[in-house]
């Protein structure tokens, strides 16, 4: 594997279902030890995890990663608060925005990139019930004008 390839280690596929995708940052992550060990072995849970400002820093929260199986008792806390790493200028921009139109912060994905863990974080507004089922029948039509397509051939 080249130094410059991503290694995806969990996607968050009910992100893009339930909200819009405005915006998108690629931030680091501040991780213990035994963190980086799980996230490698797989044992990552974006699904019910956000972002959060928190004195003037972003932060991941409810992101579970899985005690390391090899861990001694210094394992760390699997829904510990992590502090993600951004420009000063893009933490500025997200906490105006977050604040003011009651937008959110949603992580896409967690990768390894030059052999540093990399999170996906979104900024994103909250689809309604009646977006999701036109989201939905739009795929549905795609999907059979590709098959007709196919048969066509």
């Amino acid at each position: 594997m080249r130094e410059s390839e991503e290694k995806i280690a969990a996607v968050n596929r009910q992100a893009r279902h339930n909200y819009h995708i405005l915006d998108s940052y690629e931030t680091g992550m501040v991780l213990q030890g035994t963190e980086v060990k799980s996230i490698r072995e797989g044992k990552l849970n974006l699904k019910e995890s956000y972002g959060a400002v928190k004195s003037g820093e972003i932060w991941l929260l409810n992101c579970h990663i899985s005690p390391y199986s090899h861990g001694n008792r210094m394992n760390h806390d699997p829904v510990r608060p992590r502090k993600l790493l951004l420009n000063r200028s893009e933490i500025r921009k997200l906490i105006g925005k977050v604040t003011e139109r009651g937008m959110t912060l949603v992580p896409l994905k967690v990768y390894f990139k030059n052999g540093r863990a990399k999170c996906e974080i979104a900024l994103a507004k909250g689809k309604q019930v009646h977006d999701k089922r036109e989201t939905e029948k739009k795929k549905v039509t795609e999907r059979e004008t590709r098959q007709a397509i196919k048969e066509r051939r």
